[in-house]
């Protein structure tokens, strides 16, 4: 079969379960298994691929983090930290809007999982902007596009993922993304702040060092983790993976034995949620390790990147191009799927540019974090409007402002690939 219509059929046949209504991992899993028998590629290693896609000690990590932020949620430290950081926006134009991005920014190293951190700082956030007068709309928006910055700012799962595909170091990703995400939480705030000064809301606190420092002190333990998890990792004390684990028992040690926050009932419920939503996660990891496969071998994946390079040889509009390609399938298909079918075939594109993959991957997840608040699938805003209380709809319209200065972000980002470079160099994980 020519590789053009190999290449068409996978992805139709694809799209189409999409369309019928099947779940992503079937949908990539019936394509995928259909080819191997069709082209007689030995249906027996269906199962080692499935296997061999999950079987990655770095992929361990991902139920671990996912576990660590669900905990450190139920034990309270959003709340402590919600205290203190509205307390140091003070009485400034926006200033509870800025507090809700300054938050996210906190929350994404602790927690890897956008949907996670948008409903952990939603249902503290939400209620109390409207209260202050927000629309519920606009307070959805911005807590779904805060909560993207979880998986940019380390520990990020789509990091994690990222470097399981194409085998860069963890670490290395993990220390690309701090001002990337710090830079992404500046326009995101920056837009917040701007639609706050145009429609005059203004945050009732008032800026007293007393106060300020009785909430440090409150919140310490929450300040404490992201230097236990990054510290150690940085430190060559331990690797992401078994970071994810430390993170998990500092959360507990801290809800049992400091805050007393945690019960068996609550830690039952945490290991329930965490379980479902990392199988189905790895389930998903599995099913495209498979379509990934047929792809490679095929010739789908090479095929599809030298079709972009035809399109230009211009690496400012082939990284345009891959960039909307990204954004469009971010809009329909999960975020792990795209990661799965998408990184593999740009990966040739990635080495005839001579582009650094890391910065490349942080391009990447940057653009993920915009397609989890932009519709139709949009997995954060699904997550907060049930929180509000209000139709799908209404978030919709206030999502688009943060969509734009979020692409902004992305602009600056691909212009300058040394925001996401420098601290790697400086700490040598990049020559």
């Amino acid at each position: 079969m020519e590789q053009p219509i190999v290449m068409l059929s996978l992805f139709l046949i694809f799209f189409i379960l999409l369309l019928l209504g099947a779940p992503i991992s079937i949908a990539l899993g019936a394509a995928g298994t259909f080819f191997l028998i069709k082209n007689s590629l030995g249906f027996e290693i269906l199962t080692p691929n499935f296997y061999g896609g999950i079987a990655k000690f770095p992929l361990l990590a991902v139920p671990f983090f996912i576990l660590a932020g669900n905990i450190f949620r139920e034990v309270g430290i959003a709340e402590r930290i919600v205290r203190l950081v509205r307390l140091l926006t003070g009485s400034m134009y926006g200033g509870f809007a800025v507090a809700v991005v300054m938050v996210g920014a906190f929350w994404g190293a602790v927690s890897g999982s956008g949907p996670a951190t948008t409903a952990a700082l939603g249902v503290i956030f939400i209620p109390e902007m409207v209260k202050a007068g927000y629309p519920a709309g606009f307070s959805s928006a911005l807590v779904a596009s805060s909560a993207g910055l979880s998986i940019i700012i380390p520990p990020s799962v789509a990091l994690i993922l990222y470097g399981s595909i194409t085998t860069d170091s963890i670490s290395t990703l993990f220390i690309a993304g701090f001002i990337p995400g710090i830079i992404t939480a500046f326009f995101i705030a920056a837009g917040a702040w701007i639609y706050s000064r145009y429609y005059g809301y203004r945050s009732e606190s008032k800026f007293l060092w007393k106060d300020v420092l009785e909430s440090t002190i409150y919140a310490a333990w929450g300040l404490i983790a992201p230097i236990v998890i990054l510290g150690g990792i940085y430190g060559g004390i331990f690797s992401p993976t078994e970071a994810a684990v430390i993170g998990v028992f500092y959360g507990l040690f801290v809800g049992l034995f400091i805050y007393r926050s945690l019960d068996i009932k609550k830690i039952y419920n945490v290991l329930l949620e965490s379980a479902i939503t990392s199988a189905v996660v790895m389930i998903i990891v599995g099913f495209a390790s498979v379509f990934t496969y047929v792809g490679l071998v095929m010739g789908v994946m090479e095929a599809s990147a030298k079709f972009i390079l035809s399109i230009s040889d211009n690496p400012y509009i082939v990284l345009f191009l891959v960039m909307f390609i990204v954004f469009i399938a971010g809009m329909l298909i999960d975020p792990v799927s795209i990661y799965y079918v998408f990184v593999p075939m740009f990966l040739p594109i990635i080495i005839h540019f001579k582009w650094n993959s890391i910065w490349f991957g942080i391009l990447f997840t940057v653009n993920i974090a915009i397609a989890q608040i932009s519709p139709p699938l949009a997995l954060n805003l699904y997550v907060v409007a049930p929180i509000a209380g209000i139709r799908i709809e209404e978030v919709f319209k206030s999502s688009y402002l943060f969509v734009l200065m979020i692409a902004l972000a992305l602009f600056v980002l691909s212009l300058y690939p040394e925001f996401a470079l420098i601290l790697p160099k400086i700490l040598g994980y990049v020559k």
